[in-house]
């Protein structure tokens, strides 16, 4: 070894050598067993000869884990974030340092799968009771579900709703608060075409008389206008609509709760509980109805039982109404969504329990005003009351200009629009009085030389707020001993591990539940996403300011796109559930764009996953099932007569490769030209990707676009129930009908 070169001394497989399992002599062993000489005799005798690929992944040479943080670190430095008063759904926020070291940077808590086995779940099953219990309080709802993937595609679950338990069957038309976020009704708009329903974007003063299902209030609205909403909510109940509140959890403190004014469903997202923006992601949202809607709900349920010896237990609860049972006929496509940032979301209430809550938005609404008040005094147009977190101020040309010119030169991120001439502005629990004196200094130039913090706290009112009196909070919430007792960061700690404990995660065993599972959560990969340069950017922040995101995104992009084979890649899904419609979408975008738009019916065998079927409906396909055999191959025979039986109706077929009983099928390529031949389209489930990458890929085999599960092949952990991703690969045909976003390019 002393004679070797300075080369050959560096451990450059590291990272592998470290982290698969099996040595040279168990996988002889493992062989030996299976009558096999090698790896590569497995492959041959596994993979079918037609799909299996000639050549090796174009992809750099493995780097030791110090070299790739080093990597990490230097794209990291590249993101030059601004302060950012943005606002539009994502704040920054504190997250306290006990729940990011023991639970957010803990594989105890994220290496651990879905609780489908409730007896091995008990610790997280009791944190999501306790995010729903947080939900239902904060809201005034008496029942809430345990978490969905985001804002924006929460209200577009809770518009689903109200059309299934709307009684009047022929109304069609659905109402949108225009000061909603604008990431809202774009998913609104996408959902409501596929679903064939009408969309009426306006003022809540003016709702129509009749033909509304349902419609979705803001609260507060982008705008930062607090309004009662009782009147809204009554003119939808006398026509039979329900009523959809988008509420800022945060502000529900404070604020009065939507289920005291009537609602039916009050969604959101809960990432000001402890949760970074992470440009964007992940964030968990909240989703609260009535009782009586429990079986329409999406998502799961956490509920309680007893066990064999009368102790209490938690549970998965009515899970009837899931995707994995009901599949077609599933309320939803959602499947596990956000549960490490649900869980985040919990304990940071619990540590701050009611009170602290209280402080922290009280905090926020009191910086307003004094944002507020200085502004007023220097002639600008803000409010003196009616909001919460939120100034809308209207400029004139000149006064924009200035404020666009001195917030770049202040490197302050603020929410313009100039066809209103209105600059927005946005404050959260990271908000100081320095900040308010910067913001001064942005809106007012010199001018602001006159203005003190501690001088305008003094001038306004004690005890004034811009909350109007009849919307401020009067009920008591979170009086559970669990909000109230876990104060100190030695009890927090002791508690979060004693939930540890209660459940089974890859720091105590293998969990052999499916593909789901079947990855690495390295610890060096898990670090970089508590750095304060990926941790903290603004999903709407200026892209020059994010040189670092979008080069790893694009990197990333160039990787997947090289293991599936596909032309493109789309980085937006944030699920595979969401993969899947996003896929299922681009192909029904290409068939109308071929004015092949009548294509409706959607292939699927009857070994697919449930997601499957139930996305195939949200976007308005029929289903239309395949045989399979007792090995769980697609029955050729049954997929050509299914094809015979509806051609010129075939949009699409959902395969899932290898199948879901495991098998390479032989006969995938005749499947996919049969599909091909009758003019639809092959969407491939990535959900056992793992099996391709490196020996063949989806492209290959013959599907048009696949979803990618990030966090089943690539590494993301499970979370115990999410966060995942599912970004999705096309080919070329299908790349211009690829998701966007109407506030990032």
């Amino acid at each position: 070894m002393s004679s070797a070169s300075l080369d050959s001394l560096l451990y450059r497989n590291e990272f592998v050598d470290r982290h698969i399992g099996p040595d040279d002599g168990e996988i002889r062993d493992m062989l030996a067993v299976l009558n096999l000489e090698s790896l590569e005799d497995l492959v041959r005798r596994t993979v079918p000869a037609a799909i299996a690929g000639g050549k090796a992944l174009a992809l750099e040479s493995p780097v030791p884990e110090s070299e790739a943080l080093d990597r990490l670190k230097a794209i990291a430095a590249q993101n030059r974030p601004a302060r950012s008063f943005i606002g539009m759904g994502y704040y920054n926020t504190h997250l306290p340092a006990v729940i990011q070291r023991n639970v957010l940077e803990n594989p105890g808590w994220y290496t651990a799968y879905t609780p489908y086995q409730p007896e091995i779940s008990q610790g997280r099953l009791e944190c999501l009771l306790a995010f729903q219990h947080l939900t239902m309080d904060l809201t005034g709802m008496p029942l809430a579900n345990a978490s969905l993937l985001d804002e924006a595609t929460a209200v577009a679950e809770a518009m689903a709703l109200a059309k299934r338990v709307c009684r009047n069957r022929e109304a069609g038309d659905f109402f949108v608060d225009q000061d909603c976020f604008p990431q809202t009704i774009d998913v609104l708009r996408t959902r409501a075409k596929c679903f064939g329903f009408n969309l009426i974007i306006g003022d809540p003063d003016e709702l129509p008389e009749e033909g509304l299902f349902g419609g979705v209030l803001q609260y507060p609205g982008m705008s930062g206008a607090v309004r009662d909403l009782g009147g809204a909510i009554g003119r939808l109940h006398a026509q039979g609509a329900k009523a959809v509140v988008a509420a800022d959890l945060l502000s529900l403190a404070l604020l009065k709760p939507p289920g005291e004014m009537g609602a039916d469903v009050v969604t959101g997202s809960s990432q000001r509980f402890g949760v970074p923006m992470g440009y964007g992601g992940p964030h968990a949202a909240y989703f609260a109805t009535r009782d009586e809607f429990r079986r329409a709900v999406p998502g799961r349920i956490i509920g309680v039982s007893k066990d064999a010896h009368g102790r209490m237990a938690m549970r998965m609860a009515l899970q009837t109404r899931e995707q994995h049972i009901r599949r077609e006929k599933a309320n939803s496509n959602i499947c596990t969504a956000q549960v490490l940032l649900a869980n985040i979301a919990a304990l940071y209430a619990m540590y701050h329990g009611p009170r602290g809550l209280i402080r922290i938005a009280s905090r926020i609404n009191r910086l307003g005003a004094i944002l507020a008040a200085g502004l007023r005094q220097a002639g600008l147009d803000a409010p003196a009351s009616g909001f919460f977190d939120t100034l809308s101020v209207s400029v004139d040309e000149a006064q924009f200009s200035g404020i666009a010119r001195r917030a770049a030169e202040q490197r302050v991120n603020l929410r313009f629009d100039e066809a209103a001439g209105v600059v927005g502005v946005s404050l959260d629990e990271c908000t100081t009085p320095a900040d308010i004196e910067l913001l001064w200094q942005v809106f007012l130039g010199e001018a602001a030389a006159e203005l003190s913090v501690a001088a305008a706290d003094e001038i306004l009112t004690a005890g004034a707020s811009p909350i109007p009196a009849e919307l401020r909070r009067e009920s008591d919430f979170l009086q559970h001993p669990n909000f109230n007792r876990y104060h100190s960061e030695t009890e927090m700690m002791r508690y979060l591990k004693r939930l540890e404990n209660r459940d089974i995660s890859l720091t105590h065993a293998m969990i052999p539940l499916g593909s789901c599972t079947m990855k690495l959560n390295a610890a060096a990969e898990l670090m970089p996403i508590s750095w304060p340069e990926f941790a903290q950017p603004h999903p709407f922040a200026p892209q020059e300011q994010m040189a670092g995101y979008l080069r790893m995104i694009g990197e990333l992009e160039d990787m997947l796109a090289e293991i599936t084979g596909y032309d493109a890649i789309s980085m937006q899904p944030n699920s595979g559930a969401q993969g899947e419609y996003a896929g299922l979408l681009a192909i029904r975008k290409y068939l109308a764009a071929r004015g092949e738009g009548h294509r409706d019916v959607c292939l699927i065998p009857t070994s697919a996953h449930g997601t499957n079927p139930a996305s195939a409906i949200m976007i308005g396909m029929k289903v239309v099932l395949v045989r399979c055999d007792e090995s769980g191959n697609i029955d050729v025979d049954d997929l050509r007569a299914k094809v015979e039986q509806h051609r010129g109706q075939v949009a699409a077929l959902m395969i899932t490769y290898p199948s879901t009983h495991g098998v390479y099928e032989q006969a995938v390529m005749e499947i996919c030209e049969i599909v091909h031949d009758a003019g639809g389209q092959v969407y491939m489930d990535g959900a056992n990707l793992n099996a391709q990458v490196g020996l063949t890929n989806p492209a290959l085999i013959g599907a048009d676009v696949a979803h990618v599960n990030l966090h089943k092949t690539f590494c993301i952990p499970h979370g115990g129930g999410g966060p995942g991703m599912g970004p999705i690969g096309v080919k070329a045909h299908l790349a211009p009908h690829l998701a966007n976003h109407s506030l990032v390019r």
